[in-house]
C-alpha cells in the first residue's frame, strides 16, 4: 500500500476516533439540558413536561446568586493576577539565558502536575496562618497558583513562534527596549494572551477543590452546588450547570472571535 494512502486512511481512523470520543463526553448535555426545563419536582429523565421553575429558583435565591457573584469577583481577580505575573514570567522564561532558569520552569508548572488535593491543604495550612481562610480575594489568590501555569504554557508558546529580528530592528531604529515590547511584541501576543486570560477565567470559576478549603462560609458556585448535591438534589442544579456550560461556550467562542480578529489586525499592519 502507497504512503500517503496508508497516512489517509490513518487520519480518516484518527477523525473517527475524535468524534466518537467528542460524542461520548457531550452525551450528558443531552440530559442535563432538558432535565433544566422539567416540570417535575425531583431529578427525573425524561422530564413529563416543560418548566422555567428552576431557572427561576436559580435567578430568585440570593444564595444562588451571591455565590454566582463571588465566583466571578474570585475569577475577574484571578484573571488579571494570572496575567500581571504570567505574562513577565514568559518572558523570563523564554528569552533568559541565564543557568538553572529550567528548574523555576518546572516549579510555575508544578501546580498541574501535584494533585490538587495536596496543593490544597498546603494553601490551608499558609492561608490559615495568614487569616485569608473565607475571604474571597484569598481564594482568588490560591486560584491564581493553579491558573499561572496555563497563562504561562501558551504565552510561552506564542514567544516562541516570535520573530526576535522585529525587536531587534525596532530598537536600532530608536525604539526602547520597553516600547518594542508594547509597540511590538505583545500586539502579535495579543491571541494567545486572549485565550490565557479567558482559560484562567474558566479554570477559577469551575475551581471546587481548593474553594472547599478556603472559602469557609462565603461558598463560590461550585462550592455551593456540591453542598446542594450532598444536602438536597432538585433539578436546580441542572439549571445551574446549563448555566456554567453555557458561559463555558461563551469564553470558548469569545476567545476563538477575539483571538483571531487580533491575529487578523496584526498581520495586517
Amino acid at each position: 500500500m502507497p504512503p500517503d494512502r496508508r497516512g489517509g486512511i490513518g487520519n480518516w481512523l484518527l477523525a473517527a476516533f475524535a468524534t466518537l470520543v467528542f460524542i461520548f463526553l457531550m452525551l450528558p448535555l443531552l440530559v442535563v439540558f432538558p432535565i433544566s426545563f422539567s416540570s417535575a419536582s425531583y431529578l427525573q429523565f425524561p422530564p413529563p413536561g416543560f418548566s422555567w421553575q428552576w431557572y427561576q429558583r436559580y435567578f430568585g435565591d440570593p444564595d444562588w446568586i451571591d455565590s454566582t457573584i463571588r465566583s466571578f469577583q474570585i475569577a475577574a481577580l484571578c484573571t488579571a493576577l494570572s496575567m500581571l505575573l504570567g505574562v513577565p514570567l514568559s518572558f523570563l522564561l523564554v528569552r533568559s539565558r541565564r543557568r538553572g532558569i529550567w528548574l523555576l520552569d518546572r516549579l510555575a508548572a508544578a501546580p498541574i502536575i501535584v494533585p490538587t488535593i495536596i496543593l490544597s491543604i498546603g494553601l490551608y495550612s499558609i492561608f490559615a496562618r495568614l487569616q485569608l481562610i473565607g475571604e474571597w480575594y484569598g481564594i482568588a489568590v490560591a486560584h491564581t497558583v493553579l491558573a499561572l501555569p496555563f497563562v504561562m504554557i501558551l504565552v510561552g508558546a506564542g514567544l516562541r513562534g516570535f520573530d526576535e529580528s522585529q525587536e531587534q530592528a525596532a530598537i536600532g531604529l530608536g525604539a526602547s527596549w520597553a516600547t518594542a515590547i508594547l509597540r511590538i511584541t505583545l500586539p502579535q501576543l495579543r491571541p494567545s494572551m486572549i485565550s490565557a486570560g479567558f482559560l484562567a477565567f474558566i479554570s477559577s470559576f469551575d475551581e471546587l477543590v481548593v474553594a472547599m478549603f478556603l472559602s469557609g462560609a462565603e461558598k463560590t458556585l461550585p462550592k455551593k452546588m456540591f453542598d446542594n448535591i450532598l444536602m438536597e438534589i432538585d433539578p436546580t442544579i441542572a439549571a445551574v450547570s446549563v448555566t456554567q456550560i453555557l458561559l463555558v461556550a461563551v469564553c470558548l467562542g469569545l476567545t476563538t472571535l477575539f483571538g483571531k480578529g487580533a491575529l487578523a489586525t496584526t498581520l495586517s499592519r
